[in-house]
């Protein structure tokens, strides 16, 4: 059965879609952005970024009651490769040894042109 999931601690969808979806004990995110929930205010620079979008991906995961560490699989999508290497610094931060698989796209443009999305795929 289908359970969708929100959270205030995280950005609200800002079209058609659920912050996430449990089905079957996955839990699938849509992209979530580095958008700070209480202030709709987006971070300066590509590290501050990284760390608000990754710390929002957590609280969804929280309010879906698994975690960070039950993440099988992650799509970043990021609007300048250069960007790569701080990006990974950050995410590395927030996922322990047994990484998730990962695949990371560079895009023209994300929703309210931030520079990076992120979205996942957990078990419970």
């Amino acid at each position: 059965m289908k359970q969708v999931i929100s959270t205030d601690r995280a950005p609200a969808a800002i079209g058609p879609y659920s912050q996430a979806i449990e089905v079957n004990g996955m839990v699938y995110t849509s992209g979530i952005i580095p958008v700070v929930p209480a202030t709709g205010e987006i971070p300066e620079g590509s590290v501050a970024q990284a760390k608000q979008a990754l710390t929002n991906l957590a609280h969804l995961l929280e309010a879906a009651g698994t975690s960070m560490d039950k993440v099988i699989k992650t799509t970043v999508f990021i609007k300048e490769m250069n960007d790569f290497a701080a990006i990974n610094e950050v995410y590395q931060t927030f996922f322990t040894a047994d990484f998730p698989a990962r695949s990371c796209v560079e895009v023209a443009r994300l929703p309210k042109d931030v520079m990076l999305e992120i979205e996942a795929i957990a078990i419970k």
